[in-house]
């Protein structure tokens, strides 16, 4: 199991919160999915087949801005 966190200075309430879980919960190895709205991040618990640019791409997909710098996988 893999944690990722993701800066996505966008997020601002419970509607990019709800977007960006919707759209990330439901990819294949992905196991759970946090968004911390006051911190403006996105954490993911997930397989390591999942890649940090897929993840990036569902954010992406929703209209969040993420930027690769700030990926971190522990």
């Amino acid at each position: 199991m893999t944690s990722t966190t993701l800066s996505v200075p966008e997020i601002h309430c419970g509607h990019c919160k709800q977007a960006i879980e919707g759209a990330v919960g439901p990819l294949e190895g992905v196991q759970a999915v946090e968004v911390d709205v006051d911190a403006r991040s996105v954490r993911v618990d997930h397989d390591e087949a999942v890649t940090v640019r897929a993840l990036v791409d569902a954010i992406e997909d929703q209209g969040y801005d993420v930027p690769d710098q700030d990926a971190l996988t522990n």
